[in-house]
């Protein structure tokens, strides 16, 4: 006998609480169908297991909780910092975003075993408790964490590295410190600001919207910068950004530290007036062959604020919804065509990972009253992302979901159904025989050493 199976404690506030009773489901011919809550540890979310695998192979919880500190009397813990925010990464990682759902989650035998305890994990109001003690200094020591991560994540020194900063909204429905109206998103909201290289989160910062966007921008870039060169001081790095970051100072201090740029440059009648014939000439070519127009060309230019001219790539085209020319500065070498297409358009990917970050993994969710609370909350949800990111590069590379985002890995490998048994020898998960994933499981469990 392998085991015996784990049943429901009777001191946990569980879905033993809800006394839900049979359920009746209808009829299959002479038999009843009905279901109950009554299945002892029957766990729907088992590929924690597989969180909890990358987690101890790259140490992310491990060193995020030594950037709490714990104001607790040491003689009377019982849920340590590393412990709990095990259980609110996973938690969230897993898509429980409410601290409520932890209710449940406490006496889960998978959730427990993930966090390396054989009793029950910490309840809502431990974890509630977590969050009060965040303040900014906290705040500042997971920032770092974070970049600490993407240094470590290189085996071997890259060549360029290109950071994309972008700022979003977190709507607000309460009283939090730091609300405010925003005009451009119509409502009360936050405005964060995120930093991705490529498909790796390097910074989520959460600010009050009664700010410009740009703003705190140049001063985490300086940090990013020094960091950055400090592990690979012959790095080359692009900071390339939309028109809401084209600001003075950023440009300046980019060419004084030799940080090479590609910015967005906001449209006025100085820059039409200068591809004005070349679009009048597009329109021509369009209404002769009903085919649409394309043009990338470059010219010199200089705002008023600017104290020299610099290059600046202009796209334009002309089809049968009109003209749209787009801009963007640059004091990077190379064909301009080449710049625009390959370099500047792909920083869409950036929102792609912005939307994972705060839709995927409830980063949205500020709802605390302190404001420092909440940036833990955006930076929890960052911990989730960077998790989500290493394991799908260190365990799933070469599977169909290589590439795969967050809602798919839930489905596919996370919201995974298992039988748990615990007993003094071993706790054994029995997945179903014909899961369609079973091998990319095994294969990426094998990948984290975890076999």
């Amino acid at each position: 006998m392998i085991g015996e199976r784990a049943m429901p404690n009777p001191n946990c506030t569980g879905q033993d609480e809800l006394n839900l009773g049979v359920i009746e489901f209808g009829r299959l011919g002479r038999r009843e169908v009905q279901g109950c809550f009554d299945g002892g540890s029957m766990n729907s979310d088992a590929g924690v297991i597989l969180l909890s695998a990358a987690d101890r192979k790259i140490g992310l919880t491990a060193a995020a909780a030594r950037c709490i500190a714990d104001p607790r009397n040491p003689l009377l813990i019982t849920h340590a910092v590393r412990d709990m925010l095990r259980q609110r990464v996973y938690g969230l990682a897993l898509g429980w975003e409410d601290l409520n759902d932890h209710k449940a989650l406490r006496c889960d035998v998978a959730m427990q075993t993930a966090v390396g305890v054989d009793r029950e994990v910490a309840s809502a109001p431990a974890l509630c408790r977590l969050e009060k003690w965040a303040d900014q200094a906290t705040a500042v020591r997971l920032s770092e964490l974070l970049v600490e991560q993407f240094i470590a994540s290189f085996k071997a020194p890259p060549a360029v590295l290109v950071l994309d900063f972008d700022a979003t909204d977190n709507p607000l429905h309460g009283q939090q410190e730091g609300r405010f109206f925003h005009g451009y998103y119509d409502y009360y909201c936050y405005l964060p600001l995120y930093v991705f290289c490529g498909q790796q989160l390097l910074c989520a910062y959460l600010r009050p919207s009664r700010i410009d966007a740009a703003q705190h921008s140049a001063a985490i870039l300086k940090l990013l910068v020094r960091r950055l060169r400090q592990a690979w001081p012959t790095v080359r790095i692009i900071l390339r950004d939309d028109s809401g970051f084209c600001r003075q100072r950023i440009i300046n201090w980019c060419e004084r530290a030799g940080v090479h740029y590609i910015i967005g440059l906001a449209r006025n009648p100085k820059l039409e007036a200068t591809v004005q014939y070349a679009q009048l000439a597009m329109r021509d070519e369009y209404e002769r062959t009903a085919i649409k127009q394309r043009l990338v060309d470059e010219f010199s230019y200089a705002a008023q604020s600017w104290s020299h001219e610099r290059r600046v790539i202009t796209r334009l085209e002309w089809g049968a919804q009109g003209h749209n020319p787009r801009f963007v500065v640059t004091n990077l070498a190379g064909e301009a065509a080449a710049l625009y297409d390959q370099l500047c358009c792909q920083r869409g990917e950036a929102e792609n990972r912005i939307k994972e970050a705060r839709v995927g993994l409830f980063a949205t969710r500020t709802s605390c009253h302190v404001f420092a609370s909440n940036q833990l909350r955006v930076l929890l949800a960052a911990l989730a992302y960077v998790l989500i990111e290493r394991m799908r590069a260190l365990a799933l590379q070469g599977t169909e979901l290589a590439s795969a985002q967050i809602d798919t890995l839930r489905i596919k490998l996370l919201k995974l159904v298992a039988l748990v048994t615990r007993n003094t020898r071993r706790i054994r998960l029995y997945f179903a025989s014909n899961w369609p994933s079973a091998s990319i499981f095994a294969q990426a469990m094998r990948a984290l050493g975890a076999t």
